[in-house]
């Protein structure tokens, strides 16, 4: 029979890593298309984000079934170790993952050395010194995936108890070992890949929200954006977001312009509340909580308009910054409570400021 040891691991690492990133790639697709699907209200999206993984699932069941199958009818061998060496690392909880060097000495079968990983508990780790005799498991065809029996037979404890196992010199054949970084890696890879995809395969879907969706034929024509003022260039309202851009010579920073802009948007009997409110020179842009969906926001009609020149000439006159030339305000609710963040960039730098639903300034940083 030959020698374990002499032959190398016919486990694979890197079929190890394909399949972590593999796996991340199933995951980055279909939560990126399960959550747009619902953003943007498109059934295929939804579908395809809960079919993926399960599909995934099937797939590698059946394509591993066999593979298990065979290694299950595989009788394990039992047989006396040597503990050559021992290196336990740090761990926050009751069990230490190991490290053992052993030299298995089964009784009709050559002997090999082997490096293996098992997590034992710091109670018993004085038990298992270098040079203790051990009893343990193996499947004859995979060695590396050798196991020490913390409970072994009385038969085998009394073997263990009164034997002398020899050192057994040649190579060692490597046991698997913690996951490192490079699986991490790969997995995050594959996350990101996974969206990646989908946002290029569905981008029809998920951007063009003017699409038409009468089974293929021509798209209607879309219905006229609200009309606010003559004075405004462009206004739009999509499902997900509400933009102003108002015409030249026009500014927000005129308080009575900005709440006309506003309320031009949230006109309707639903109301609907704004997770984020975008104001600059000229624009306007309200990013909508999801239609249906029970979620933290604001009414974007409650901002302090009357505050808003204040905060931005406040902002601009903060250290380094010099003359201002851009501005631009951003209103958060999504953690439920408003907060309102100012940023003013100039010739030598950026001022910026934070004050709540009121207009109250809270903290003030100077420019860079």
């Amino acid at each position: 029979m030959t020698n374990p040891a002499s032959a190398p691991s016919p486990h694979s690492k890197p079929a190890g890593l394909a399949f972590g990133f593999l796996t991340g790639g199933v995951i980055g697709a279909s939560l990126t298309a399960f959550i747009g699907g619902c953003v943007v209200e498109r059934a295929p999206l939804v579908v395809t984000g809960l079919a993926l993984p399960a599909v995934y699932g099937l797939a590698f069941f059946l394509g591993t079934l066999p593979r298990r199958a065979r290694r299950a009818a595989v009788v394990p061998r039992t047989a006396l170790a040597r503990i050559e060496a021992r290196e336990a690392t740090k761990a926050e909880t009751s069990d230490v993952p190991v490290r053992f060097e052993l030299s298995v000495v089964p009784d009709d079968a050559p002997a090999f050395r082997v490096e293996m990983w098992q997590d034992v508990n710091q109670v018993e780790l004085p038990d298992y010194r270098p040079r203790g005799v051990v009893v343990v498991e193996y499947p004859p065809d995979r060695p590396w995936k050798t196991r020490i029996v913390e409970r072994p037979t009385p038969q085998w404890e009394e073997r263990a108890a009164g034997a002398e196992v020899d050192a057994v010199p040649g190579p060692v054949v490597k046991g698997e070992t913690p996951s490192g970084c490079a699986g991490g890696l790969l997995t995050l890879l594959g996350l990101l890949l996974g969206v990646a995809a989908v946002l290029l395969l569905f981008r029809a879907d998920l951007f063009d929200s003017d699409r038409g969706t009468n089974d293929g034929r021509a798209p209607s024509a879309p219905a006229p954006a609200p009309s606010v003022s003559s004075s405004w260039s462009t206004s739009t309202v999509t499902s997900a977001t509400g933009t102003v851009t108002l015409g030249s010579g026009q500014s927000m920073l005129n308080g009575h312009q900005l709440r006309e802009a506003v309320e031009s948007l949230t006109r309707g009997a639903d109301r609907r509340k704004a997770l984020t409110v975008v104001v600059q020179e000229r624009m306007l842009t309200v990013v909508f909580s999801p239609t249906g969906v029970r979620a933290a926001g604001f009414d974007p009609r409650s901002l302090p308009y009357d505050r808003v020149p204040d905060l931005v000439e406040e902002a601009g006159t903060a250290p380094g910054v010099g003359t201002a030339r851009s501005w631009q305000l951003i209103a958060d609710g999504v953690t439920g409570s408003l907060r309102l963040r100012v940023v003013v960039t100039g010739s030598g730098g950026s001022g910026t400021l934070e004050a709540d639903g009121r207009g109250t300034v809270l903290r003030r940083s100077g420019g860079s």
